[in-house]
């Protein structure tokens, strides 16, 4: 955390920018309160970066709305049934909002909007007390009511009220707990564990798809598996990633494999690693880490023993893939999202067997061919999940991927093996064999893209010549 004088100097040089100082002024002439709330205020504690700005006020939507269109190049009111508009001010996002007084319905968990009077009541009802202060403008004055400076300062999180309340208001405040614990490392008060541990079956009261943003967040930390682990321990995974949990209860107290729960944290964890070195400029890759996170969920569905001291997990790979399509349908994930985890999961183990022995061309091939756009990110898994304590066996490993690399870079060079197709399209298919578009066309097809797998680019005249002889005792319509 920044030292306290340098802290309430930054909110202080942030109060004079161009773009709040002009709020300030606005609201104030205007005869309204206007204070900087939440995240913006707790991040200056903890000097990470400020982007988007965060305000609440005594004005109403429509109030809001005369005072900062002036000062706006635009504004938005999309958030306007919770009393929240939104304008770009000198360059500046910012988001605006009445205080808020709400009364959650604990049928529905959609919080009945109710406009209040003062900050320190709109304070209180948020999630978590460093998220509950506020930096009241222009006097320049923190303000709060729930200790959550002193949390700042003890590294921990606690509701502004009893968690109990708290959670029972908004189940999915326990899912942010796990989530600023990651982000933030702190460490969620001892009745925050209890109360979540009480009430983890509630989470089942909210949306799907608040529960998938939630998890999406948490895995976009730098160090999600602190949060993960909270998830696990407190039981809400059993409730919303139940396939993770699972891969504890599969643990073999005999020792005869690793730990699959340990191993899958690891691997998440040297993929977040891998995908900031080779991708730094990139924006957090949920896919992958979806795909590291649950790429061996199918072991505890496939374990089976050749004997008293081999354990083997046979399809696996096919078996998770599975498994986590429905998950990720579960949590509504869009169409794309799911199908790039689950090839991912299910190629994750196509590799080993390069390792224990040399492919030809033609099994690259396929290889890049069926990882498709997402070939980096198999990269990535891969070499992730490549955990052994055998240092000799670990370098071994990572030299064979190490030339896997290299030989698809060197056959790139040659020729193109990102977006296979066969050297001849269908009209010139239907052209050579007098076809008409239908099953024959397809087959066709098909034999000249497993020639082009197998063998590389053959070129139009050597291709046709193995067409006519390929189509001449068979009967194509």
């Amino acid at each position: 955390m920044e030292n306290v004088a340098e802290a309430m100097a930054r909110l202080t040089s942030l109060a004079a920018s161009d773009a709040v100082s002009a709020l300030s002024a606005g609201f104030v002439s205007a005869g309204f309160e206007l204070a900087l709330v939440g995240g913006s205020v707790r991040d200056a504690f903890l000097g990470r970066n400020i982007s988007d700005l965060d305000f609440a006020t005594n004005a109403t939507p429509d109030e809001i709305l005369r005072v900062v269109a002036p000062l706006a190049t635009s504004t938005w009111d999309i958030g306007r049934d919770f009393g929240t508009i939104g304008a770009v001010v000198h360059n500046q996002t910012v988001e605006i909002t009445t205080y808020r007084s709400d009364i959650y319905d604990r049928e529905s968990r959609k919080p009945e909007v109710t406009f209040g009077t003062t900050i320190g009541g709109d304070l209180v009802r948020r999630d978590f007390a460093v998220n509950a202060m506020a930096f009241s403008l222009p006097a320049n004055v923190l303000v709060d009511p729930s200790g959550g400076f002193d949390d700042l300062l003890a590294r921990r999180l606690r509701t502004p009220g009893t968690p109990e309340k708290s959670f029972a208001d908004d189940p999915l405040r326990m899912m942010r707990a796990a989530r600023f614990a990651a982000q933030l490392g702190f460490e969620p008060a001892p009745e925050v564990i209890d109360a979540m541990r009480d009430r983890a079956e509630s989470i089942l009261m909210i949306s799907a798809e608040r529960v998938r943003d939630e998890l999406v967040k948490l895995l976009a930390a730098a160090d999600p598996v602190p949060g993960i682990r909270i998830l696990v321990d407190s039981g809400i995974c059993d409730h919303v990633l139940p396939e993770l949990p699972a891969l504890i209860r599969e643990h073999d107290e005999h020792g005869r494999h690793k730990d699959v729960y340990e191993h899958s944290l690891k691997v998440l964890t040297r993929s977040i690693a891998l995908e900031g070195e080779r991708f730094p400029d990139r924006e957090p890759d949920t896919i992958g880490r979806l795909a590291a996170l649950l790429h061996d969920i199918g072991k505890p569905a496939t374990r089976s023993f050749d004997n008293s001291a081999t354990v083997t997990f046979y399809g696996h790979d096919s078996v998770g893939a599975r498994m986590a399509k429905k998950r990720l349908v579960a949590l509504r994930f869009d169409n794309e999202t799911i199908a790039r985890v689950c090839s991912l999961i299910r190629l994750h183990l196509r590799f080993f067997g390069y390792s224990e022995g040399a492919w030809t061309d033609s099994a690259v091939r396929r290889y890049v061919r069926d990882a498709g756009e997402d070939l980096e990110r198999l990269h990535v898994l891969v070499r992730s999940d490549v955990t052994t304590r055998n240092e000799r066996k670990q370098k071994a490993m990572d030299a064979a991927y190490t030339e896997l690399e290299a030989r698809i870079v060197e056959i790139r060079e040659r020729e193109e093996i990102d977006a296979i197709r066969p050297d001849l399209d269908g009209d010139q298919i239907m052209s050579i064999l007098g076809l008409r578009p239908g099953r024959g066309v397809g087959l066709a097809r098909d034999f000249l893209l497993e020639l082009r797998l197998d063998e590389g680019p053959l070129g139009a005249d050597e291709a046709e010549r193995r067409l006519r002889a390929w189509a001449a005792d068979r009967e194509l319509s």
